[in-house]
């Protein structure tokens, strides 16, 4: 807690969110929650912070994926024994893409992944742009949010349930769509 309270605690914040999103396995979270836990009057600021950091991150993660895919991207998708997963992304990719980022951004799972295989798979650029804002955006807020209107106590609750919260959030959003969309 007290390294959250430091002038450059917010520079670190934005440096680990970016660098996650594209290579480094630790994700903002554990910097997120102490940072917002030290002075909630900043967690809308904090949360906009690491928003941003991810997203451009998410944009290198997407290079790497699009130029850099035999060298770098092989390197860091192997690093996280993930050589599997990415053929089942690439798959999703093609029939599902938009929906990818919005869900699997959302939730604890490596965003580096997403990002990677959004540049392999060329998806649209401006749309990954998007979705990346909205659903970092979401997923950072909402923690912000619990944080600042629960404080302490929730921290626990954050760490064990996160991505339950999460998955409840993406359920309700992609099941709105489908009523939007089949009944209304």
């Amino acid at each position: 807690m007290e390294k959250a309270r430091h002038p450059k605690a917010i520079w670190w914040l934005a440096g680990v969110s970016f660098a996650e999103s594209s290579f480094f396995p630790i994700p903002p979270d554990v910097m997120l929650v102490p940072m917002v836990l030290a002075d909630r009057r900043r967690a809308w600021a904090i949360a906009g912070v690491c928003t941003v950091a991810s997203v451009l991150g998410g944009m290198l993660g997407y290079y790497i994926g699009h130029a850099l895919h035999q060298t770098v991207g092989q390197w860091i998708i192997a690093a996280y024994h993930m050589e599997n997963g990415m053929a089942e992304f690439q798959a999703m990719f093609d029939q599902y893409g938009l929906w990818v980022i919005l869900i699997k951004g959302m939730t604890p799972i490596p965003y580096k992944i997403v990002t990677i295989a959004s540049g392999v798979a060329e998806f649209s650029l401006p749309v990954f742009i998007a979705a990346s804002i909205a659903t970092r955006g979401a997923r950072f807020f909402l923690v912000a949010a619990l944080l600042y209107w629960f404080g302490e106590p929730i921290r626990a609750f954050i760490e064990k349930r996160l991505t339950l919260v999460t998955t409840l959030f993406v359920v309700a959003l992609v099941g709105g769509f489908i009523v939007i969309k089949y009944v209304v």
